[in-house]
């Protein structure tokens, strides 16, 4: 399985501080957002390498990153540029993905996350369901308010865990389940994956595939054992930083 991070965007929402460096990168005490994710990622056994998808303007950033890390993970650094210099021209989380998938040519399973949230669980624990599974699958959350819910995805689940149905910040939430950005593909629905764009997919973010997925290929969704931290504005990051720092 590759671990697939996608951490192309340009972060715009906190200003000067990701201006010239990728949010990532930024430390939370002695650790850096991205590490943290790895320290416990490089430990599952399915997991053969990390890819990090950059953007051309960070990339650098990312590469003399992966040179301090020498040694420190026991899996494999890809570092992948998508060739975009700005937030404009940037080619969407789904689209950065799937040039991954192209140009490293990966015929694998993939665990794909996006790379700016602290985690209190470990991801051993969704490949394992995954793989109790046999599907393909995404994650899920209890989310209390109706607000939050309509600024994200939301499912629909059985008694199983079979995902029935997926909306995108829906008006009216079917249900309390919302959906963070960490999806397990399997191999068997690479093909569906590589050819989703083309068959009207939305590029932009991580939860457009798997909306898409959901209505082409049999899901499940793993309800997080525990929470997590979404660093996505400067107040998040300071926050996080005088939490978890």
């Amino acid at each position: 399985m590759k671990n697939i991070i996608i951490a192309a965007g340009y972060a715009t929402r906190l200003g000067e501080l990701t201006k010239n460096f990728p949010k990532p990168l930024l430390k939370i005490g002695q650790r850096s957002i991205l590490e943290r994710m790895l320290d416990d990622i490089d430990t599952i056994a399915d997991i053969d390498e990390h890819v990090i998808i950059s953007n051309h303007k960070f990339a650098h950033h990312f590469e003399a990153w992966k040179q301090e890390m020498n040694g420190k993970y026991k899996k494999p650094i890809t570092i992948i540029d998508d060739g975009t210099e700005s937030n404009e021209t940037r080619l969407g989380a789904v689209c950065d993905l799937l040039f991954a998938l192209d140009k490293l040519n990966i015929d694998d399973d993939i665990m794909v996350s996006a790379a700016d949230n602290i985690l209190f669980f470990s991801f051993q624990e969704f490949v394992d369901f995954a793989r109790q599974k046999g599907t393909s699958c995404i994650m899920c959350h209890e989310q209390p308010s109706t607000e939050k819910l309509q600024r994200t995805g939301v499912v629909e689940l059985d008694a199983n865990g079979r995902v029935l149905g997926m909306e995108e910040k829906p008006q009216v939430p079917k249900s309390h389940w919302a959906v963070p950005p960490f999806y397990i593909y399997l191999k068997q629905d690479l093909p569906l994956v590589r050819n989703s764009v083309a068959n009207g997919c939305g590029k932009d973010a991580p939860g457009n595939l798997a909306h898409y997925m959901v209505e082409h290929a049999t899901m499940h969704a793993w309800p997080m054992s525990a929470g997590r931290f979404d660093i996505g504005s400067l107040d998040t990051y300071k926050e996080a930083c005088e939490k978890f720092g």
